[in-house]
């Protein structure tokens, strides 16, 4: 078993440019892309007004497309992972936009309602490298992706400040795809760079690039391909609870809470709760010493700090599930052969894990990790990530 090699742009590119022409009869005039991010580190915590810690994948989501004056908006995916039940073309109105299935096509329309009227409807096809379901946030990519596309068609200023195109590609989740995320997913797919991973911090909404440029590591992602639904109660609820929580302890946000004011109120709040909150404020603690634990080189210090965040989505947060568990408990067996640490990624309930481990016994770790998961009865996908470029746009011609 070798780590899958990750579809270049170009050939995203060309397939799409391809399957346009077929679907359209004519060809596209321009493209963009937007990467996938695995957050290293600060899970629960943006929208909490915390840390966190992404970097910008090199599996990407890639648009082309052109303006039209039907008035209709035409829109195609190739890309897999979808409800086998949902179509994969769709027309839809450009005025008075309205969500609906298939579910992959609010993230589309989410983004169109949050445009000018001076926007001119279009047709497009997407494709994607990033699997869909595994807690690498294609739907940001989709919508920054969307976003990137749209600037070019006309009608849609290009000088908003970038943290304005951020925010309506998150308002697009909440009102279109029913998620209440924070700004990370978005944050980094636009701004995402080759070479850093990017502290950010949730409540200024600025970041901090930190450098990941020794070739001694690598970070191993692993897609347990265990789909998770985030838009139900389980996400909602735990975002009520730390809102409830602040309330109750006085604070803005839990950003401003500590350990010794959780003790203090631990009466007030059922044990639950109580779980929770422990969770966000020590997870917003570690995403910050880690971010300076890999700036200074320290992987042992980042590996371990991976591994308590891992238990602590498990135990206090519970967002886990076994098969994440097991792939994490299965890279720490490799840690005499160079593994650092591993945590689950991304809002949990399936999804992925994401590894720090020394890149020269990489295929090592990847072939024991993968026997012991098929004993399971599972399949896994490996992927071998380095921190890559953000959104851009992709004139055709």
């Amino acid at each position: 078993m070798a780590a899958e090699d990750v579809l270049p742009t170009e050939t995203l590119l060309q397939e799409a440019c391809n399957a346009f022409e077929k679907r359209f009869k004519t060809k596209p005039r321009y493209g963009a892309k937007a990467p996938g991010r695995v957050n290293l580190i600060g899970e629960h915590t943006d929208y909490n007004n915390g840390f966190v810690f992404p970097m910008a994948l090199p599996m990407a989501t890639v648009v082309v497309g052109c303006a039209t004056k039907s008035g209709i908006c035409r829109v195609e995916t190739l890309a897999t992972g979808s409800a086998v039940d949902e179509p994969t073309y769709i027309e839809f109105p450009l005025k008075n936009v309205k969500k609906g299935p298939p579910k992959w096509s609010n993230y589309v329309k989410g983004v169109v309602a949050q445009m000018t009227e001076k926007m001119p409807s279009f047709d497009a096809v997407f494709i994607s490298s990033i699997p869909v379901g595994g807690g690498l946030s294609s739907s940001a990519a989709l919508e920054v992706a969307t976003y990137m596309l749209l600037e070019q068609l006309g009608g849609v200023s290009s000088d908003l400040p970038i943290i304005q195109k951020i925010v309506k590609c998150q308002k697009a989740e909440h009102e279109f795809a029913g998620l209440p995320c924070g700004i990370m997913d978005q944050y980094i797919s636009m701004v995402g760079q080759d070479g850093s991973a990017l502290l950010l911090d949730c409540r200024s909404e600025q970041g901090r690039l930190i450098p990941i440029s020794d070739p001694d590591v690598i970070f191993l992602v692993i897609n347990s391909n265990v789909k998770h639904e985030l838009t139900g109660s389980e996400y909602p609820t735990r975002r009520n609870q730390c809102k409830q929580a602040a309330k109750v302890l006085g604070v803005p946000s839990l950003r401003d809470a500590t350990e010794a004011m959780l003790e203090a109120k631990k009466t007030a709040l059922d044990e639950e709760t109580y779980r929770r909150v422990r969770h966000v404020i020590t997870e917003i603690r570690r995403t910050d010493d880690a971010a300076t634990a890999l700036e200074e080189g320290d992987y042992p210090t980042f590996g371990r700090l991976m591994v308590e965040s891992h238990y602590s989505l498990k135990d206090d947060y519970e967002v886990s599930c076994r098969e994440l568990d097991q792939l994490v408990e299965f890279a720490m067996h490799m840690k005499d052969d160079g593994v650092f640490g591993s945590r689950m990624t991304g809002g949990g309930f399936g999804g992925s894990t994401v590894t720090l481990v020394e890149s020269r016994n990489v295929q090592k770790i990847v072939r024991y990790i993968d026997e012991k998961y098929k004993k399971i009865g599972k399949k896994a996908t490996f992927f071998v990530c380095w921190p890559s470029e953000g959104a851009k746009k992709i004139p055709l011609y």
